[in-house]
């Protein structure tokens, strides 16, 4: 089973001026990122604004970048929601599955399940997923929050769930996940602006939004921390602070598509509805930020 441990990246999707995929944009931001020294690329997450996307774009999407990576890196493909029927069909259905090495799975939203309903839906997930599962606990964009006693039944009851990408900002949460871990399951880092105390604390990498944008600069914080070096993970880690902190002001994905295009990674600044790209004010700030990193 193969570990993803490092720095991931949850690539956006590019969007040309009429709303449809820019494949050309893709493949610019995919070469982008593996140059810059990224560990593995994370496909059709919540920041690749999956949720608007078709079953032929999401296709599309994971074909584009299984070609532009070239097995250069492991692949992680976002499947989730809130219909767990819906999910198992998916994971069943999604022939371009066999190109990736894991899935990663949202909590579901909305709904707001009790945690018995969290651990029935991803027993469910784990037993039709055809890839190593990794589970995603983001209440601030679910509105549930899955304990740690769930997290640790979920790693003993289903072999095949390996790793959890953790974003509820609670450290005494991150604490007791890294106390009740089985040997060779993977914590890591849903929130950039975290990822320096918890891989601190034992956590073994990130999901990045901002690797997007500063990959190298990224990458540099996660090598120093996993090398031991705290003092120059921190330098890096202020350095990013006042980018990081922009990148979120008004939403994700709008602050990193922001940066992605005041650098000419990606041609157009367009979302869909119903997010809207970064205000005037925001995008000037955060290409003045991206302008001013040494990185």
């Amino acid at each position: 089973m193969k570990r993803f441990v490092g720095t991931g990246v949850a690539l956006v999707t590019p969007f040309d001026e009429n709303g449809a995929l820019d494949r050309d944009s893709l493949r610019s931001l995919v070469h982008y990122v593996i140059t810059q020294g990224v560990d593995f690329l994370v496909v059709l997450g919540t920041t690749a604004e999956s949720a608007t996307l078709t079953a032929a774009e999401k296709a599309e999407v994971a074909d584009i970048v299984v070609r532009e990576n070239q097995g250069r890196l492991p692949l992680m493909a976002g499947v989730g929601g809130n219909n767990t029927q819906e999910i198992v069909r998916e994971l069943k259905e999604y022939t371009w599955l066999k190109d990736f090495q894991a899935v990663l799975s949202i909590t579901p939203y909305y709904n707001k399940p009790n945690q018995e309903g969290l651990l029935a839906h991803f027993k469910a997930v784990a037993a039709a997923s055809p890839l190593p599962l990794c589970l995603y606990n983001v209440p601030g964009r679910t509105g549930v929050n899955m304990r740690t006693e769930t997290v640790a039944r979920l790693e003993t009851e289903c072999p095949g769930v390996m790793a959890l990408k953790e974003a509820s900002g609670d450290l005494e949460q991150a604490t007791q996940l890294l106390k009740c871990k089985r040997e060779g399951f993977t914590l890591l880092s849903g929130d950039d602006a975290l990822t320096l105390p918890l891989m601190a604390m034992g956590f073994e990498g990130v999901i990045s939004v901002l690797a997007n944008a500063v990959p190298g600069a990224c990458v540099k914080l996660v090598e120093s921390l996993r090398n031991g070096n705290l003092a120059a993970a921190r330098k890096v880690h202020l350095a990013l602070a006042d980018l990081c902190r922009a990148l979120f002001e008004e939403g994700n994905p709008a602050g990193v598509k922001a940066a992605l295009h005041a650098i000419g990674v990606i041609r157009c600044n367009t979302l869909r509805l119903p997010l809207l790209p970064a205000s005037e004010g925001l995008y000037d700030r955060i290409r003045a930020l991206m302008q001013a990193l040494s990185y």
